[in-house]
């Protein structure tokens, strides 16, 4: 049987900064919300529309993204969608979608760094985007900053 498709690539802002929890096993989970703005024109009139996207990145992914990310600051995901459904305390059903990431960017520079125009369309290697996926596990020791 093939496979169905599911990713999902966005660029936003964090809304707040992460909430990096463990569950009862010790794994890490990271949760946090990104708005994404979509500029579109209405019989001449410029308008902007905001959607916030819930996100969870689990282990060494998540533990980054909480340690390095905080509100307000550019950061680009890749993921997946995922649908979890639950019984409330009332006993109704509950459900959403949120995004898991499995790869992500930090697209704000370092406190100091101001990018230019330019070096953002060509970026040179010192202001290379740091990519990490869980796929390829890192230490703390490789981060460059």
């Amino acid at each position: 049987m093939a496979s169905d498709i599911n990713r999902v690539i966005l660029i936003g802002r964090m809304v707040k900064d992460p909430e990096l929890r463990y569950t009862q096993s010790g794994s890490s989970v990271a949760n946090f919300s990104i708005a994404n703005n979509r500029i579109y024109t209405v019989s001449g009139d410029r308008k902007e529309y905001t959607s916030f996207f819930n996100c969870i990145a689990w282990g060494k992914l998540g533990e980054a993204i909480a340690q390095y990310c905080k509100k307000g600051q550019r950061i680009g995901i890749e993921g997946r969608l995922q649908q979890r459904t639950w019984d409330d305390q009332s006993g109704n059903k509950r459900s959403t979608v949120e995004v898991v990431v499995e790869n992500f960017q930090f697209l704000t520079p370092k406190p100091g760094q101001e990018m230019s125009s330019a070096e953002l369309s060509a970026p040179s290697p010192e202001h290379e985007d740091i990519s990490y996926s869980n796929d390829n596990p890192f230490s703390d020791d490789d981060i460059p900053f």
